[in-house]
């Protein structure tokens, strides 16, 4: 016989005066909660790879820097390039490559930044490789 045994076998009390609670306010009861609010996300950031930047050996930033002089003797083509270039990450150590491809706008060799056309500014030593793309048919 067990202590409960008494309460068993009695039908669910409905209030006759307070509705009954929706299956989603009783299911909200128990949800989880955030008890330290930006824990999770900083628990993601931290978890977050970044890349070292590489450094280029002598015969890459040779010819990186043959391409930029070569893109600054056709400025007025408007030339097309495909590069990659190297990103700080602004909240962690280290950053990320990213791929680009589009139309360069200008080359300032004084502020040594490679503007473009979709408002990107590279600077010459982020850039880890870079070639004109070639309009042949």
């Amino acid at each position: 016989m067990s202590r409960y045994d008494d309460i068993m076998n009695h039908a669910h009390h409905i209030s006759a005066t307070r509705p009954q609670m929706s299956v989603i306010n009783r299911a909200a009861q128990f949800a989880p909660f955030a008890a330290l609010v930006g824990y999770d996300d900083e628990v993601a950031e931290a978890a977050r790879l970044t890349e070292k930047k590489v450094e280029l050996s002598e015969e890459e930033t040779a010819r990186i820097n043959g391409v930029l002089q070569l893109i600054q003797s056709r400025i007025a083509e408007k030339p097309v390039v495909i590069l990659t270039y190297f990103r700080e990450d602004a909240r962690k150590t280290g950053g990320c490559y990213i791929p680009l491809c589009g139309t360069v706008k200008k080359l300032d060799p004084y502020t040594g930044k490679l503007h473009m056309e979709s408002g990107e500014e590279i600077a010459f030593e982020d850039i880890a490789d870079i070639a004109l793309e070639s309009h042949e048919t």
